[in-house]
Protein backbone atom coordinates (compact mmCIF):
# COMPACT_ATOMS: atom_id res chain seq x y z
CA UNK A 1 0.00 0.00 0.00
CA UNK A 2 2.68 2.21 0.72
CA UNK A 3 4.70 1.84 -2.06
CA UNK A 4 1.51 2.50 -4.05
CA UNK A 5 1.12 5.91 -2.34
CA UNK A 6 5.16 6.80 -3.37
CA UNK A 7 4.22 5.70 -6.75
CA UNK A 8 1.40 8.45 -6.97
CA UNK A 9 2.93 11.07 -5.11
CA UNK A 10 6.44 10.62 -7.85
CA UNK A 11 3.60 10.96 -10.63
CA UNK A 12 2.15 14.44 -8.88
CA UNK A 13 5.46 15.84 -8.49
CA UNK A 14 6.46 19.47 -9.71
CA UNK A 15 9.98 20.05 -11.24
CA UNK A 16 9.15 23.94 -11.54
CA UNK A 17 11.74 24.14 -14.30
CA UNK A 18 11.03 27.65 -15.43
CA UNK A 19 11.62 29.03 -11.53
CA UNK A 20 14.74 27.18 -11.35
CA UNK A 21 16.31 28.39 -14.48
CA UNK A 22 15.52 31.89 -13.65
CA UNK A 23 16.63 31.89 -10.34
CA UNK A 24 20.08 30.36 -11.31
CA UNK A 25 20.61 31.55 -14.67
CA UNK A 26 18.68 34.61 -15.35
CA UNK A 27 19.83 37.54 -14.19
CA UNK A 28 18.17 41.41 -15.41
CA UNK A 29 16.33 39.42 -18.06
CA UNK A 30 19.58 37.86 -19.35
CA UNK A 31 19.81 34.11 -19.86
CA UNK A 32 23.98 33.18 -19.00
CA UNK A 33 24.91 29.38 -20.06
CA UNK A 34 28.38 28.69 -18.48
CA UNK A 35 30.15 25.85 -19.70
CA UNK A 36 33.08 24.18 -18.93
CA UNK A 37 35.84 23.14 -21.52
CA UNK A 38 39.31 21.59 -20.66
CA UNK A 39 40.85 21.49 -24.49
CA UNK A 40 40.07 23.76 -27.32
CA UNK A 41 39.03 20.65 -28.98
CA UNK A 42 35.84 20.30 -26.44
CA UNK A 43 34.57 23.10 -28.92
CA UNK A 44 35.61 23.05 -32.12
CA UNK A 45 35.41 19.45 -34.26
CA UNK A 46 38.89 17.97 -34.05
CA UNK A 47 38.65 17.31 -37.66
CA UNK A 48 38.24 20.82 -38.57
CA UNK A 49 40.61 22.33 -40.90
CA UNK A 50 41.82 25.65 -39.84
CA UNK A 51 39.86 28.53 -41.35
CA UNK A 52 36.96 26.63 -41.81
CA UNK A 53 36.34 25.24 -38.53
CA UNK A 54 32.96 23.50 -37.67
CA UNK A 55 31.51 22.78 -33.74
CA UNK A 56 32.26 19.78 -31.79
CA UNK A 57 28.61 17.87 -32.38
CA UNK A 58 28.59 17.07 -28.18
CA UNK A 59 29.04 20.66 -27.47
CA UNK A 60 26.53 21.61 -29.60
CA UNK A 61 24.14 18.96 -27.67
CA UNK A 62 25.22 20.80 -24.34
CA UNK A 63 24.45 24.48 -25.36
CA UNK A 64 21.51 23.59 -27.80
CA UNK A 65 19.45 21.92 -24.73
CA UNK A 66 20.69 24.40 -22.25
CA UNK A 67 19.65 27.06 -24.60
CA UNK A 68 16.16 25.11 -24.86
CA UNK A 69 14.78 25.58 -21.49
CA UNK A 70 16.14 29.50 -21.10
CA UNK A 71 12.64 31.65 -20.81
CA UNK A 72 12.25 32.86 -24.67
CA UNK A 73 12.18 36.57 -23.81
CA UNK A 74 15.56 36.39 -22.55
CA UNK A 75 19.38 37.26 -25.25
CA UNK A 76 21.52 34.92 -24.26
CA UNK A 77 25.08 35.11 -23.08
CA UNK A 78 27.66 31.86 -23.02
CA UNK A 79 30.06 31.78 -20.09
CA UNK A 80 32.93 29.78 -21.15
CA UNK A 81 34.75 28.18 -18.13
CA UNK A 82 38.49 27.59 -18.94
CA UNK A 83 42.25 28.20 -18.49
CA UNK A 84 44.14 26.54 -21.32
CA UNK A 85 43.23 28.65 -24.34
CA UNK A 86 44.85 31.27 -25.90
CA UNK A 87 43.62 34.72 -26.83
CA UNK A 88 43.42 32.93 -30.87
CA UNK A 89 41.69 29.86 -29.77
CA UNK A 90 38.81 32.44 -27.96
CA UNK A 91 38.37 34.20 -30.74
CA UNK A 92 38.05 31.13 -33.46
CA UNK A 93 35.85 29.71 -31.09
CA UNK A 94 33.76 32.85 -30.84
CA UNK A 95 33.42 33.41 -34.40
CA UNK A 96 32.70 29.82 -34.99
CA UNK A 97 29.85 29.58 -32.63
CA UNK A 98 28.45 32.65 -34.24
CA UNK A 99 28.82 31.33 -37.85
CA UNK A 100 27.46 27.70 -36.64
CA UNK A 101 24.05 28.82 -35.59
CA UNK A 102 23.92 31.79 -38.00
CA UNK A 103 24.13 28.90 -40.80
CA UNK A 104 21.69 27.00 -38.96
CA UNK A 105 19.09 29.86 -39.16
CA UNK A 106 19.43 29.50 -42.57
CA UNK A 107 18.79 26.37 -43.06
CA UNK A 108 15.94 26.66 -40.69
CA UNK A 109 14.44 29.80 -42.59
CA UNK A 110 14.32 28.05 -46.13
CA UNK A 111 12.38 25.02 -43.95
CA UNK A 112 10.09 27.50 -42.60
CA UNK A 113 9.58 28.88 -46.27
CA UNK A 114 9.03 25.52 -48.58
CA UNK A 115 6.34 24.84 -45.06
CA UNK A 116 4.80 28.20 -45.86
CA UNK A 117 4.95 27.87 -49.27
CA UNK A 118 2.79 24.07 -48.67
CA UNK A 119 0.26 26.13 -46.02
CA UNK A 120 -0.71 28.64 -49.01
CA UNK A 121 -1.17 25.58 -51.39
CA UNK A 122 -3.08 23.50 -49.45
CA UNK A 123 -5.30 26.61 -48.18
CA UNK A 124 -6.18 27.10 -51.80
CA UNK A 125 -6.88 23.47 -52.22
CA UNK A 126 -8.59 23.33 -49.64
CA UNK A 127 -11.33 26.34 -50.53
CA UNK A 128 -11.18 25.10 -53.98
CA UNK A 129 -12.35 21.74 -52.65
CA UNK A 130 -14.94 23.28 -50.54
CA UNK A 131 -16.20 25.09 -53.52
CA UNK A 132 -16.27 21.92 -55.61
CA UNK A 133 -18.19 19.72 -52.97
CA UNK A 134 -20.83 22.60 -52.81
CA UNK A 135 -21.33 22.71 -56.08
CA UNK A 136 -21.37 18.80 -56.56
CA UNK A 137 -24.71 18.07 -54.55
CA UNK A 138 -26.12 16.59 -57.28
CA UNK A 139 -23.22 14.85 -58.54
CA UNK A 140 -22.81 10.78 -58.27
CA UNK A 141 -21.50 9.44 -54.71
CA UNK A 142 -18.04 8.29 -55.77
CA UNK A 143 -17.16 11.68 -56.95
CA UNK A 144 -18.29 13.41 -53.44
CA UNK A 145 -16.08 10.74 -52.32
CA UNK A 146 -13.31 11.64 -53.41
CA UNK A 147 -13.73 15.26 -53.12
CA UNK A 148 -14.30 14.79 -49.60
CA UNK A 149 -11.15 12.78 -49.48
CA UNK A 150 -9.12 15.85 -51.16
CA UNK A 151 -10.86 18.32 -48.43
CA UNK A 152 -9.49 16.13 -45.51
CA UNK A 153 -6.07 15.72 -46.82
CA UNK A 154 -5.75 19.83 -47.17
CA UNK A 155 -7.33 20.27 -43.83
CA UNK A 156 -5.06 17.67 -42.36
CA UNK A 157 -1.99 19.39 -43.65
CA UNK A 158 -3.39 22.78 -42.33
CA UNK A 159 -3.47 21.08 -38.94
CA UNK A 160 -0.09 20.13 -39.01
CA UNK A 161 1.20 23.74 -40.08
CA UNK A 162 -0.52 25.66 -37.75
CA UNK A 163 -0.50 23.48 -34.86
CA UNK A 164 2.24 20.69 -35.15
CA UNK A 165 5.01 20.93 -37.56
CA UNK A 166 5.18 24.40 -37.96
CA UNK A 167 5.04 25.03 -34.71
CA UNK A 168 7.79 22.90 -34.18
CA UNK A 169 9.71 24.98 -36.88
CA UNK A 170 9.22 28.39 -36.07
CA UNK A 171 10.30 27.49 -32.41
CA UNK A 172 13.74 25.77 -33.89
CA UNK A 173 13.63 28.99 -35.96
CA UNK A 174 13.69 31.35 -32.69
CA UNK A 175 15.78 29.43 -30.76
CA UNK A 176 18.43 29.54 -33.67
CA UNK A 177 18.05 33.47 -34.00
CA UNK A 178 18.28 34.16 -30.14
CA UNK A 179 22.05 31.55 -30.64
CA UNK A 180 23.06 33.40 -33.62
CA UNK A 181 23.36 36.51 -31.40
CA UNK A 182 24.48 34.74 -28.35
CA UNK A 183 27.10 36.67 -26.60
CA UNK A 184 30.22 34.61 -25.92
CA UNK A 185 32.53 35.56 -23.05
CA UNK A 186 35.44 33.60 -21.60
CA UNK A 187 36.33 33.31 -17.14
CA UNK A 188 38.89 31.16 -15.21
CA UNK A 189 35.49 30.63 -13.08
CA UNK A 190 31.61 30.74 -12.60
CA UNK A 191 30.09 33.51 -10.63
CA UNK A 192 26.86 34.29 -10.48
CA UNK A 193 26.17 36.68 -13.40
CA UNK A 194 24.85 40.08 -12.34
CA UNK A 195 24.22 42.13 -14.63
CA UNK A 196 23.35 46.16 -14.55
CA UNK A 197 21.05 48.04 -16.22
CA UNK A 198 23.87 49.32 -18.27
CA UNK A 199 25.18 46.03 -19.26
CA UNK A 200 21.84 44.74 -20.16
CA UNK A 201 21.34 47.68 -22.83
CA UNK A 202 24.60 47.71 -23.92
CA UNK A 203 23.72 43.88 -24.82
CA UNK A 204 20.32 45.07 -26.33
CA UNK A 205 21.91 47.56 -28.60
CA UNK A 206 24.56 44.84 -29.89
CA UNK A 207 22.03 42.54 -30.84
CA UNK A 208 19.98 45.61 -32.75
CA UNK A 209 22.84 45.93 -34.33
CA UNK A 210 24.14 42.77 -35.55
CA UNK A 211 19.95 42.23 -36.55
CA UNK A 212 20.40 44.87 -38.91
CA UNK A 213 23.24 44.13 -40.08
CA UNK A 214 21.79 40.87 -41.46
CA UNK A 215 18.77 42.45 -42.90
CA UNK A 216 20.61 44.68 -44.81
Amino acid sequence: MRKKKIANLFESRKGHLDARVKREFVSNGIGTIPIRVKDYYEVINAYSVKGVETLDFDFVEVLDLAASVMPEECPLVLNIVEDVLSDEERETITETIQDYYAYQLGILEEKVKRHKERFILMSVGLVLTAGLLWLSQGMGELSREILFVLFWFFGDALFDYILLTGHDLRKKKRLAGRLASIKVEFSKAFDDSDYTDKEVNDLYSEIEEDIKQTLK
